[in-house]
């Protein structure tokens, strides 16, 4: 399992706690995610599922040159 997976998966249980639970805070605290992280995840699975929250993670690898 890659990293981008493990990624996924987190948040996905993230979302499948709070639904379980019924209590988008508890999940939350439970996890160590914000209520913002939370709702921010949720829009964008409810937009366009997996792939959504797979295009948010990881490092594109782009670095600015004059950031050196």
């Amino acid at each position: 399992m890659n990293v981008e997976t493990k990624v996924i998966k987190s948040r996905l249980g993230l979302l499948n706690l709070a639904e379980e639970l019924g209590n988008v805070s508890l999940a939350c605290k439970y996890l160590g995610y914000s209520r913002d992280t939370f709702y921010r995840y949720k829009d964008l699975f409810s937009e366009g599922g997996e792939e959504a929250l797979r295009e948010m993670s990881g490092y594109s690898g782009d670095i600015d040159p004059s950031f050196r």
